[in-house]
């Protein structure tokens, strides 16, 4: 097998996701690990496009990143106490925790590497994306609208909840 550049940026990409969700756990404060799972995000979704599912890669963006982090940031900022400190964040469970990780990655390392994974060759299928975006558009517009709504009133009902009298 070859070691191509392709190889490296995947690497590069992944050894980045994995360190944005490193920070995702290791971080103190609540800001800083919602901005780790955006980094996070971003990595998977350059490894969808890496993988050529440019559409899984856009609605990473769009959803993850553009929405759910988008409310959690939100969230955060607007409960204030997580903000200033009044909220203590210590977790004495993070030497169980760790144990138990570490654990988990040796027991999926060792099935990993037990497993003799077939190599299939497969005829290129049709790209399915013309077709879930005309479905988009045509048969599924309720739904998305009923959504965008929905996270709209969420975000103002937290806005409502948050501020100050």
């Amino acid at each position: 097998m070859e070691f191509t550049y392709l190889h490296v940026i995947f690497l590069a990409i992944a050894g980045f996701t994995l360190l944005c969700g490193l920070g995702v756990v290791v971080s103190r404060n609540l800001f800083h690990s919602a901005i780790w799972l955006i980094g996070a995000f971003a990595g998977v979704a350059a490894i969808y496009w890496l993988l050529e599912a440019e559409y899984l890669a856009i609605a990473q963006i769009m959803i993850y990143i553009g929405a759910i982090a988008t409310l959690i940031v939100f969230a955060i900022m607007l409960s204030r106490g997580m903000m200033i400190g009044r909220v203590k964040m210590n977790n004495f469970q993070a030497g169980i925790s760790a144990v138990v990780g570490i654990l988990l990655f040796a027991v999926l390392a060792f099935i990993l590497l037990q497993v003799e994974w077939p190599v299939v060759q497969q005829a290129v299928l049709p790209d399915p994306v013309p077709m879930m975006g005309q479905a988009f558009v045509t048969t599924y517009v309720i739904p998305f609208q009923v959504i965008a709504v929905l996270l709209s009133v969420a975000l103002v009902g937290a806005i409502m909840i948050a501020r100050e009298r």
